[in-house]
């Protein structure tokens, strides 16, 4: 088997905020080596179809990235394996954004489209524990998703598990550290624990996975900024605010029960798969970035970074 990288004809699905760190770090790489970076954003992302609109994005069309734009809720299947199978290696950066059922759509166009290699929208918790049942539909079809890889040999595949985003765990609409009004909802419980990592360490940590010779092929693979629980958690954001924040538990029954009730509350069903603690969280010492001696941002030097 050819270990070697191919870094000819790479794709990002989305240019949201994983996307542009993976293109801050992928793109200079790549170019270095003498290959070629395209991006796939939504119509409106683009004037005269090439020319980005985003000021942060127009500095890379001027560096030679290539941009491209289509619905991908409402593109025709057929036309998506076509688009795909230009590409050697994609890189899904698209989230959740686009609604449910988006990623197993995108997986199956990949896999007709005989891409030789695909980094799928993984970026997140352990599915492989999680499993089938969470109460997040999002969750179930990753998990799905990770069937669907396994069950094939034509297409290489790597999944970049990272935990939740930093930057996520202080997003008041998630309701877990609201940094305003000075509180944190634990999840669960005190004890439970969780994997986080800033998007522009998983953005250079995906470069340096993608490039890895030899080649990683059909691997989960690790990253984490920091591993932490939520009691952990209030003695940080204690310590680097110089407050003690007010501290509540959100435990598993009454999540549940509040679901039950409220079924199409989105950030409701990601605290209450969150409450679940198992598949949230993994040991640093387990990690890529550890065992490479790759330095990543912890939650309190993120936070500092944020206050100032």
């Amino acid at each position: 088997m050819n270990h070697n990288i191919n870094v000819k004809d790479i794709l990002i699905i989305g240019a949201g905020q994983l996307g542009l760190a993976v293109l801050n770090a992928l793109q200079p790489r790549v170019s270095a080596l003498g290959g070629d970076v395209t991006v796939l954003v939504s119509p409106d992302s683009l004037e005269h179809g090439t020319t980005p609109t985003d000021e942060s994005l127009k500095r890379f069309s001027d560096q030679g990235v290539k941009f491209k734009s289509f619905d991908l809720a409402n593109i025709n299947h057929q036309a998506l394996v076509a688009f795909f199978a230009d590409f050697n290696t994609i890189i899904n950066c698209t989230g959740f954004v686009a609604g449910l059922g988006t990623q197993k759509k995108i997986t199956q166009a990949v896999l007709e489209a005989n891409v030789a290699r695909y980094f799928p929208w993984q970026f997140g918790v352990d599915y492989d524990v999680v499993g089938i049942g969470s109460g997040q539909p999002v969750f179930d079809e990753q998990y799905e998703v990770r069937g669907m890889l396994r069950q094939q040999k034509n297409t290489e595949w790597v999944i970049v598990s990272t935990g939740m985003f930093t930057s996520f765990l202080f997003e008041p609409a998630l309701d877990v550290v609201n940094l305003e009004q000075g509180y944190i909802n634990a999840l669960g419980s005190w004890e439970n624990k969780i994997t986080v990592t800033a998007p522009e360490d998983i953005g250079q940590l995906t470069t340096e996975i993608l490039l890895e010779s030899p080649r990683i092929i059909n691997e989960v693979v690790f990253v984490a900024g920091d591993t932490l629980s939520y009691g952990e958690l209030a003695e940080i954001v204690d310590n680097t605010t110089n407050k003690r924040i007010k501290r509540h538990v959100f435990n598993l029954d009454w999540l549940q029960s509040e679901l039950a009730k409220n079924p199409d509350d989105q950030m409701l069903r990601y605290r209450t798969a969150f409450a679940l603690g198992d598949g949230m969280w993994w040991n640093i010492d387990k990690t890529y970035n550890f065992k490479k001696g790759i330095e990543t941002k912890n939650t309190k030097n993120w936070l500092i970074e944020k206050l100032a």
